[in-house]
């Protein structure tokens, strides 16, 4: 049935229409998808269940719920994935403002003649999904576009470790990322006035001494046919410069394999990609779960750091808490907009219940797979602890990230940590505004030159 969807563009669910089912279900997913896609000891037949360790002895019993990298890691690298059972309730998957704006706006967004999503009046897009149903592959990605954290203001204090192909620590980098979005956004207002912007997002490094001050700051137009404008300070030269967009394919730092073309999936306007197509509808396996959440209850609770096995040296890979999600969206690109980018097609697995990417890969162009980065998402609350955002709900966030290139066999892995070097903390929209002028304090020219010199 899902291959037969996928051919003519039908609504996401199977036994019945999955976003009427979580408006009439009180958020209930189980009511859209049979027994089989909800259960994973159902799905396998018995040969795996919530609780079991996938490894490379019983990791074929589900291959096909795996990204072709995240099997290699099991099947070659000694990478484990504790399973659990799947989440049903879809309020758990998002933040409570995000899923209650694409609730509200259903059915209100429209693909403008320049490519853009607006409103039916031609405004900027508000709150939520503008597209819960997609059709197409630009529908699906514009869902992670316009609103990569789902809050209107983030702030991730990350802790990063960067692994040689030996399995050894080569590098390790604390560094803080934060995003502004002036339209899509919870509260459906356009900030500041500034409808002609999507977003402000900077990412400034703290640690070690060599890599603190190192500061960028990416300026994104609404129009996605627009490159965002990206500055960066560097404290060896002691100024601003402007970069030019296709250093977007390039690590920020030395050692590390993030590129902000990766943010999200979705790291480049989504008009500067195109060929857009949905070439599969399936399940998959995704780390989406509260499990997640401070390591699995196993890891540095303090500061969410969170237990690491497998690779040569048994530091590769963070322990991920995976479950059965009943329908993704498989979604193909190419970089139309970048004659001269090293990546040749992205291929993006998307979460139908929230719009979320759970896998993404890039291919060279050659067509051989370069990099993969893996992200997991959770609900920040467990039964040792919640921390609520500014709905009063339980707050959610991506809270690690695998980001592999294979091509040179280097692992950056990452958290989103409690508080990082510097004393930045994560938070989201007033729970870590406080009233603070974050725009003036961390999103402009002049915020990157002062934080590279503090």
């Amino acid at each position: 049935m899902l291959l037969q969807k996928s051919a003519v563009g039908a609504a996401a669910g199977v036994l019945a229409p999955l976003w009427p089912t979580i408006a009439d279900s009180a958020d209930d997913t189980s009511k859209a998808y049979p027994e089989e896609l909800l259960h994973i000891e159902a799905y396998t037949k018995g040969k795996i269940k919530p609780g079991d360790v996938v490894t490379k002895d019983n990791v074929e019993a589900v291959k096909d719920l795996l990204d072709p990298v995240a099997y290699m890691h099991v099947k070659t690298m000694g990478r484990r994935i504790h399973i659990v059972e799947s989440t049903k309730d879809v309020t758990k998957l998002s933040p409570h403002p995000f899923l209650q704006g694409t609730l509200r706006n259903k059915g209100k967004a429209k693909m403008g003649a320049d490519g853009n999503v607006y409103d039916q009046a031609g405004n900027p897009w508000g709150a939520g999904l503008p597209f819960p149903d997609p059709k197409n592959g630009i529908e699906a990605t514009a869902n992670i576009t316009l609103s990569w954290g789902r809050h209107d203001y983030s702030q991730y204090a990350v802790r990063d470790w960067d692994i040689a192909p030996d399995g050894s620590l080569a590098y390790q980098y604390d560094f803080v990322w934060a995003e502004l979005n002036t339209t899509a956004r919870n509260d459906d207002k356009v900030w500041n006035g500034k409808k002609d912007l999507l977003r402000y997002q900077s990412v400034w490094f703290t640690a070690p001494n060599d890599t603190a001050g190192s500061s960028f700051l990416n300026i994104w137009s609404y129009d996605q046919r627009k490159f965002p404008e990206l500055y960066g300070y560097l404290p060896a030269f002691r100024r601003v410069r402007q970069f030019p967009t296709n250093q977007r394919f390039e690590p920020l730092v030395p050692g590390i394999t993030l590129f902000l073309s990766d943010a999200w999936s979705a790291g480049d306007p989504m008009l500067t990609w195109g060929n857009y197509k949905i070439v599969e509808r399936k399940p998959m396996l995704g780390a989406v779960g509260s499990r997640n959440f401070m390591g699995g209850r196993g890891g540095t609770m303090n500061n969410y750091e969170r237990p690491v096995h497998g690779g040569p040296k048994g530091q590769t890979f963070h322990d991920v808490w995976m479950e059965l999600i009943p329908e993704c969206l498989v979604v193909d690109a190419e970089p139309t907009g970048y004659p001269r980018a090293p990546v040749g097609k992205k291929r993006t697995w998307i979460d139908v219940r929230n719009g979320l990417f759970i896998a993404y890969n890039t291919y060279d162009r050659r067509g051989e797979i370069w990099k993969t980065f893996e992200p997991q998402f959770a609900q920040y609350s467990n039964e040792k602890l919640t921390i609520k955002d500014d709905s009063g709900q339980p707050a959610w966030s991506w809270v690690g990230v695998h980001s592999h290139d294979l091509q040179a066999n280097r692992m950056s892995r990452f958290v989103q940590a409690r508080e990082v070097t510097g004393g930045y903390k994560s938070g989201y929209d007033n729970a870590i505004m406080k009233g603070e002028d974050v725009y003036n304090k961390y999103l402009t020219v002049q915020a990157i030159t002062r934080l590279g010199t503090a």
